[in-house]
């Protein structure tokens, strides 16, 4: 195995794993990839031995071999030891015949913590004493939240983020504006997450942005198409296997299935990273929501993002850009870089582009891909919690028909869901299903579905509300490459 990063888009391009972290997003617009996994397999009856951080480790040292044993182990007991609220740091839930992995245990319940807690602690141990980085993050919820939150007061580094003005809850609108820390930043942008996304990925390719910040402020990136945000998912495919075979629900060897609620493709991704690295996976089920261009991909190889944009009661998957899918076309095509630099120039230009029948027949054998619309997935929440009396996000359940779909194809492999937020992050669609309406103030509706269904509300998110709030400027996406060089001069004028 190499022990370098490469991009997606140009094979040349090589980089260590601490560099690819800092950098975030390669030059030529490429993600950075370990260009071959095929002879890294973890020991799997070791490795569910192990507690969350010692899987973790076993997976980091793999996928990062320029951090040493030690900085590791640091990265993951200051990341993971007190800031999830359950020691499993990922718990699994059985209900009916599937298994709910549930991500949402972290300090802003979502998935999203538990790359976004792990992250700056590899970025700032791959950081030079002279080196300042600000981090850019295009968010439609979850991300922003979770990144202001990892990286608030961390030294060396500021955050800026932008979500679509009207596109998140409120609940996360107001975990972002009352994160408050010194180097931390939010604007909101006239336009959807993937205005947001685009104009992220141009910043980072922004010559005279670059020249005015100078050479000691690097930019990097908070999304997903970072690697060092992408890779500590993968642990919790390894830790819900873990608990399921501890559980007697699966014995050790035995394949399982998961359905992935899926926007920009990393949380699904990870999954099949896990399965490269030796986890009998059978088949990652991606769901989508009514931005469904995924979905029409799985079924006839045409990647088309030129289409009506919905916003859905699952807004942190309002996405028609999937920019992780980059990576798995690239590991499907052999590490073909030419030939995904030409899908994506196509994308770029002309907003859509077709894979080989080949191609499409060899992700086919792994994934499959379902959609639900806001009817359905309101009825899903609705038919959960009225059978089993388990409440869902509007997200996690986008999967539920999705996930009973695949399980009528394949009724043996057990199955399991990834639950990506506390249903208390999207409470006007929650109680629209489950209690038939909401009311216009958040706090009223989320004391309503407490006092309906008895689950707890996540203390973190039941005291955001008495915070005191900044306000985001409202700006147009050409205006935020300024915003960057702006803040950045304000958060690193002291060093």
């Amino acid at each position: 195995m190499t022990n370098y990063y490469i991009s997606t888009r140009n094979d040349q391009i090589k980089m260590s794993a601490k560099d690819a972290i800092i950098k975030g997003f390669s030059d030529d617009k490429g993600l950075f990839v370990l260009p071959d996994l095929s002879d890294q397999q973890v020991n799997l009856a070791s490795l569910i031995k192990k507690d969350y951080q010692g899987m973790a480790a076993d997976v980091l040292s793999i996928l990062l071999p320029d951090f040493s044993e030690a900085e590791i182990d640091e990265c993951l007991h200051n990341a993971y030891d007190h800031s999830f609220s359950d020691e499993r740091i990922t718990p699994v839930e059985s209900v009916d015949n599937f298994h709910v992995l549930e991500l949402f245990h972290g300090p802003t319940s979502a998935f999203k913590d538990v790359g976004l807690q792990l992250l700056p602690e590899l970025m700032r141990t791959a950081l030079s004493p002279e080196q300042r980085v600000m981090i850019l993050a295009a968010t439609s919820g979850d991300t922003g939240t979770a990144a202001l939150a990892g990286f608030k007061n961390t030294k060396q580094m500021g955050i800026s983020v932008f979500f679509p003005d009207g596109g998140v809850s409120p609940i996360q609108k107001q975990q972002m504006l009352t994160t408050k820390g010194d180097n931390t930043n939010v604007a909101a942008i006239d336009g959807n997450f993937d205005d947001a996304q685009t104009n992220v990925k141009h910043i980072f390719n922004d010559a005279d942005l670059k020249q005015r910040l100078g050479k000691d402020i690097n930019l990097s990136s908070a999304n997903s198409i970072n690697i060092g945000r992408l890779i500590p998912q993968i642990v919790y495919y390894f830790n819900a296997y873990k608990q399921l075979v501890d559980a007697g629900k699966v014995k050790l060897g035995d394949p399982i299935s998961f359905t992935v609620p899926t926007g920009n493709f990393g949380d699904v991704l990870a999954g099949y990273y896990a399965k490269l690295l030796g986890l009998p996976v059978k088949k990652l089920v991606v769901a989508c929501n009514s931005n469904k261009v995924l979905a029409d991909f799985f079924t006839n190889g045409v990647y088309d993002r030129n289409r009506p944009f919905f916003k859905t009661v699952a807004p942190s998957m309002d996405i028609q850009i999937s920019s992780n899918f980059e990576r798995l076309l690239f590991y499907k095509s052999g590490g073909d870089a030419a030939y995904i630099k030409s899908l994506m120039d196509q994308l770029e230009t002309t907003g859509k582009y077709e894979v080989t029948p080949s191609l499409l027949a060899s992700i086919q054998k792994d994934f499959a891909c379902g959609f639900s619309d806001d009817q359905q997935i309101e009825a899903s929440i609705k038919e959960v919690f009225d059978k089993y009396h388990y409440l869902m996000d509007p997200h996690t359940a986008s999967g539920y028909s999705v996930m009973r779909a695949a399980q009528a194809q394949d009724p043996d492999t057990p199955m399991v869901l990834l639950s990506t937020a506390s249903p208390y992050k999207f409470v006007d669609a929650v109680a629209d299903a489950v209690l038939g309406s909401h009311d216009d103030d958040p706090i009223k509706t989320t004391q309503a579905i407490f006092k309906a269904t008895g689950v707890e509300v996540p203390a973190n998110l039941a005291k955001v509300w008495e915070l005191p709030e900044d306000q985001a400027p409202v700006i147009e996406p050409s205006q935020m490459a300024d915003f960057v060089y702006q803040r950045s001069m304000e958060v690193f004028k002291h060093d």
